[in-house]
């Protein structure tokens, strides 16, 4: 789960076992929903949606259609979320970063480059440690 939960009280580490749990089945209905929303405008179509705790990605599309989220966007603003969705759900028309995928990005999120920004600052803060100390949690 994280590197520092040898430095927790056992009642801490279960909060945060009880926490992540929690948000990685909020993280399969929501990213299922926003892909839902999304998809009217993106185009194309995908055979199955996972959840994933990646350490170096936020998210993926196979060729066979299988869309990646990692679970720690759960922890970013709604709008840093839905960038990742629309940028997956691109390459399902785009299996490549080529012009052609940007403008399609733009197209549906204009501000696009604002958010993938966001997630350049601030990703190493998407876990669960950062988000329940940030609720006054531990």
């Amino acid at each position: 789960m994280c590197k520092a939960i040898g430095v927790y009280p056992p009642e801490n580490i279960k909060r945060m076992e009880v926490m992540d749990r929690r948000c990685r089945q909020a993280a399969r209905e929501y990213f299922a929903e926003r892909c839902r929303y999304f998809l009217q405008f993106t185009g194309g179509s995908y055979s199955r949606i996972t959840i994933r705790d990646q350490k170096t990605r936020w998210g993926s599309c196979s060729s066979t259609g299988t869309l990646s989220f990692n679970y720690r966007l759960m922890f970013a603003p709604p709008r840093v979320l839905d960038y990742v969705v629309v940028h997956e759900l691109c390459h399902l028309t785009h299996m490549n970063h080529s012009r052609e995928f940007w403008n399609l990005v733009a197209s549906v999120m204009p501000e696009y480059k604002t958010y993938r920004n966001w997630l350049k600052e601030h990703g190493r803060e998407l876990n669960i440690e950062y988000h329940m100390k940030r609720l006054n949690l531990l």
